[in-house]
C-alpha cells in the first residue's frame, strides 16, 4: 500500500521523488520501493523524520510495536497519517504523543493509478491548512471521504479490501469462460473489458446498480438464467459474510497493542 501511495502522489505530479523518503524493518521493502521509485531510503528514523512535515505510517499494523521509542520525539509538531489497518486514533496517539495531528486513513491499492477511495478521521479537529494538505495527497490518489472512526473497520472490509473482491471476481469470469469453451486470453480480456466498462457506467450514470443491472436482464433471457443461480446460491449473502470477516479482523487487529 505504501507502494500505491508513493506511486500515486508522483504520477499526479503532487510530489516529486526526491521530497519522499521511506524506512523499513528487516526486509528488503524500502530499499526496493526507493529503487523502483527514485525516492530515497534513508537510514535512520531521525534522518527520514528530521526535516518531513507530514509523516506516513504504512508498516503492517502489528509491527506498530516494534517502533523505537526515539520516533514519539521525532514526530513532535509533525502531521501523522496511520494507513495501519485496525489501529485505532487512541492507540497511534500513544505511540506518537507530541503529533500536531494523527488522521487515520484507510486507502487501498487503485491509488496507485489515481483511482484509488480513502476513508480517514482526524485524531481531533484537523485545521484548515492540514485539512487541504491531507486531501490533496489524498486527491492525488483518487477520491476521499471523511468518515467517523467508528466506521472505519466497516470502510476496511468494503474498500480497503475491496479491489480484492473484484479481482477475485475477474478471476473467476475468466476460468468461467475457459470452461465454456473460449481461448484463454480471449476469457481474460472479456472478463477485464467487462468489469472496465459496468464499473465506468456505474459510475457515470449515478443510476443504482439493481437498475442497471435490470436494464440487462430480459425475462427468462440468458442474464436471467444466470442471475436465477447467483440468487439459488445466495450470491449477496456470500459477499455480506466475506465482507463482515474482513470487517471482524479489523476490530481483532485493532485490539493487538
Amino acid at each position: 500500500m505504501a507502494g500505491a501511495i508513493v506511486r500515486g502522489l508522483i504520477a499526479a505530479n503532487t510530489a516529486s521523488p526526491e521530497a519522499i523518503a521511506c524506512i523499513g524493518g528487516n526486509d528488503p521493502t524500502a530499499a526496493n520501493l526507493a529503487r523502483d521509485t527514485g525516492i530515497r531510503a534513508a537510514r535512520s528514523f531521525a534522518e527520514l523524520i528530521g526535516s518531513a512535515d507530514v509523516i506516513v505510517v504504512a508498516c503492517k499494523p502489528q509491527n506498530l510495536a516494534d517502533l523505537p521509542a526515539e520516533v514519539g520525539e521525532l514526530t513532535a509538531d509533525k502531521l501523522i497519517i496511520s494507513i495501519a489497518a485496525g489501529k485505532r486514533l487512541e492507540t497511534l496517539a500513544r505511540i506518537f504523543p507530541n503529533a500536531r495531528n494523527i488522521v487515520r486513513v484507510m486507502p487501498n491499492t487503485p491509488a496507485q493509478i489515481g483511482a484509488g477511495i480513502s476513508g480517514w478521521c482526524p485524531l481531533k479537529p484537523i485545521s484548515e491548512s492540514d485539512r487541504a494538505l491531507l486531501l490533496y495527497m489524498l486527491k492525488a490518489m483518487g477520491r476521499a471521504v471523511e468518515v467517523a472512526e467508528s466506521d472505519m473497520d466497516a470502510v476496511t472490509a468494503v474498500s480497503g479490501s475491496g479491489p480484492a473482491y473484484v479481482f477475485e471476481f475477474a478471476a473467476a469470469l475468466r476460468e468461467a469462460g475457459i470452461q465454456v469453451g473460449l481461448p484463454a486470453d480471449t476469457a481474460a480480456l472479456l472478463a477485464q473489458e467487462t468489469l472496465l466498462g459496468a464499473a465506468r457506467l456505474l459510475a457515470r450514470s449515478g443510476e443504482a446498480p439493481e437498475t442497471l443491472r435490470d436494464r440487462v436482464t430480459s425475462p427468462n433471457g440468458t442474464t436471467y438464467a444466470a442471475l436465477q443461480v447467483l440468487a439459488q446460491r445466495d450470491f449477496r449473502g456470500l459477499i455480506r459474510d466475506a465482507v463482515t470477516a474482513a470487517r471482524d479482523r479489523s476490530i481483532e487487529l485493532s485490539a493487538e497493542t
